[in-house]
């Protein structure tokens, strides 16, 4: 059996009135209070760690989504990964949502060991639709971020990447977030053909 799309098609042009008091009704501050733990780490793109949690918020609000446990997780969602000493139950006890908010973050957390590839690999075959969307809006972020990179190596894998993993993933659960990093892999191969990245590397 093949999998079961339940594509998105669906971008509200601004927030309704209903989903502005759902949203007034979440308890967020307690998770945007963990992810400044962040703030000391930086990006490659420049920032910290805490700022693109928030971005990532920012794009799934913008894309419509204003489910509690999603947008508490993407408040926290690389606290785990990237702060060694971090205890998890900071976040299982932050509220009421704090056990389902953990074990979507898990979700979208690379394990001990985990090749990256093994990792996108994971979600894209075994991942919650939650956690599909959460590393959709993630990878739209880094590659917004990926305007201020000059290292075209990166900027090469991190293209690969999202057309091999990423693109799959989107296109199961939200076909304007498939748009838009199709539209964010075009710029950024363009800036490496500008720069004759290509033409040197062979």
């Amino acid at each position: 059996m093949g999998k079961t799309f339940n594509t998105k098609t669906e971008k509200p042009v601004q927030m309704g009135t209903e989903d502005m008091l759902e949203l007034k009704r979440m308890s967020l501050a307690p998770y945007m209070q963990v992810s400044t733990a962040l703030i000391g780490k930086a990006r490659h793109a420049g920032g910290n760690m805490f700022r693109h949690q928030l971005d990532t918020m920012a794009i799934l609000i913008d894309y419509g989504y204003i489910d509690s446990v999603l947008l508490k997780a993407s408040c926290v969602h690389d606290v785990i990964e990237d702060l060694s000493d971090f205890d998890p139950r900071i976040i299982m006890n932050a509220d009421e949502e704090g056990q389902k908010v953990y074990e979507l973050v898990m979700e979208v957390t690379k394990k001990q060991g985990q090749t990256k590839q093994e990792f996108l690999l994971n979600i894209l075959n075994n991942g919650s639709h939650n956690a599909k969307v959460l590393k959709c809006a993630d990878r739209i972020s880094n590659m917004t971020s990926l305007g201020f990179v000059t290292d075209a190596k990166f900027i090469e894998r991190y293209c690969d990447e999202t057309e091999y993993y990423l693109l799959p993933i989107a296109l199961e659960v939200d076909f304007n977030m498939y748009q838009e990093l199709i539209s964010l892999i075009m710029t950024r191969r363009a800036y490496l053909e500008q720069t004759e990245y290509y033409k040197n590397k062979q």
